[in-house]
């Protein structure tokens, strides 16, 4: 078999599709609720033409991170990386963006993915 090169290794595609994903997530999170606190004193339709001009940043990210993550993943494979990465997302930003405590549900939240990740990864 031979080596495997770090630059083979970086341009697989589950490695750049979970890259984009995660990247389209950061957007998807701050469309979805950033606007809590920094569009709180403005009416709700702007906070949701804010979110919406955030959101196609995400869809330019998301749309081709599913279309490359398609092509070596199935469907339910990729819905789960993508809940993963959500969640991996999500908690730093409630944490450090948001003010929001730390909960020890995180983990538990985490264990229940990982459970799903082993299921629809197996074999």
């Amino acid at each position: 078999m031979p080596p495997v090169s770090p630059a083979s290794l970086l341009a697989h595609p589950a490695l750049v599709c979970a890259f984009l994903l995660t990247c389209s997530n950061l957007f998807m999170t701050f469309a979805w609720y950033g606007h809590l606190k920094n569009l709180q004193a403005s009416p709700w339709w702007v906070a949701a033409l804010a979110s919406w001009g955030i959101a196609l940043f995400e869809y330019l990210l998301q749309v081709p991170g599913n279309r490359i993550g398609f092509t070596v993943m199935s469907l339910a494979q990729l819905k789960i990386l993508q809940e993963v990465i959500t969640l991996v997302v999500f908690v730093p930003f409630a944490v450090l963006y948001m003010g929001q405590p730390i909960k020890l549900d995180f983990l538990w939240a985490g264990f229940c993915l990982m459970g799903a990740v082993y299921f629809i990864f197996r074999g």
